[in-house]
């Protein structure tokens, strides 16, 4: 489908008149035949076929937004910017529209603004709207098309397919054929893609094979520092074992006495004797055992009262 040559509008503008009827309601439009049939195809087929008297045509399937916005392109060549991604159903059924009435300059208008919106906002076509481009155009639709890459471009790009589209392409067998097409189409540079023939197990292999290596020098020095540490407990323990076996011999005596904190303070003169000694060297050496000191200032024999 090529683009009629374009001619001026004030050119366009004839007195013969058509009658266009829109929608379920029969929205009623008056057009200049000549401006309309000179960008239409479909209805030049209708109002310049041979014998044809015929100077209206009905639309009832066909919505009255688009439509409208068809005829303010007509006269403009002009399109309305869509702020939201919202804005783009009402581009996506314009765009439908032209290709059932074989506009081709409408057709890559629109498309033009759709690619913009999508690359100016850094997204990717939603699933949705592209089910819905899918199924109501036909395979070489450029809107079609442009979708299909901007999906193979995402998929490659980003980390994963998404749920819902991992589902969408189980089910829609030729939209998934379709994005390997597009990737196929891309003529990527060979050395930029991983070639799986390679055996990339040998690869791995090697890459762990040096990596125990490393490991197990690492493993060697921890094991001669872990050996070199565990000789220094053993010594260590060994000694503890001595000094508890001569602590221990020490206690077993009957001459090992525990000073108190006070006697530490203030030695007490002698020691006792065996636990042979008689009662006598007891007595005799009672004085000797006693506390050097009275506690809390009290002095002999004055214990205090307990308080009533």
């Amino acid at each position: 489908m090529t683009a009629p040559q374009d001619k001026p509008l004030n050119e366009l503008l004839s007195r013969s008149m058509v009658d266009i009827y829109v929608g379920p309601e029969n929205t009623h439009w008056i057009l200049h035949e000549k401006l309309l049939c000179h960008h239409s195809p479909f209805f030049r087929s209708i109002f310049y076929a041979k014998g044809s008297t015929t100077t209206s045509f009905g639309l009832p399937d066909e919505e009255d937004a688009p439509f409208k916005t068809l005829v303010g392109w007509l006269y403009s060549s002009s399109l309305p910017v869509p702020r939201e991604e919202s804005d783009l159903t009402m581009l996506l059924d314009l765009y439908l529209m032209a290709e059932k009435f074989r506009i081709p300059g409408l057709i890559a208008d629109v498309l033009q603004v759709v690619r913009e919106w999508y690359k100016f906002s850094d997204s990717y076509p939603g699933l949705r709207r592209v089910q819905y481009v899918y199924a109501n155009t036909e395979d070489g639709s450029p809107m079609r098309h442009m979708l299909v890459h901007s999906v193979a471009r995402m998929v490659v790009l980003e980390q994963g397919i998404p749920s819902h589209w991992d589902k969408a392409l189980k089910k829609n067998g030729q939209l998934a054929v379709d994005i390997l097409k597009a990737i196929q189409n891309w003529r990527l540079d060979e050395a930029s893609i991983p070639d799986a023939r390679d055996d990339p197990a040998d690869a791995e292999e090697l890459i762990d094979v040096e990596a125990e290596m490393v490991d197990a020098e690492e493993g060697d020095a921890e094991g001669a520092v872990e050996a070199d540490a565990d000789e220094g407990d053993a010594e260590e323990v060994n000694g503890q074992d001595d000094d508890a076996e001569a602590e221990a011999g020490e206690d077993s005596t009957d001459d090992t006495v525990v000073d108190s904190p006070v006697q530490a303070q203030h030695p007490a003169g002698k020691k006792l004797g065996g636990a042979g000694g008689k009662a006598s060297d007891m007595a005799k050496n009672f004085k000797e055992m006693s506390l050097g000191v009275v506690p809390n200032g009290l002095t002999n024999n004055d214990y205090g009262t307990l308080a009533h």
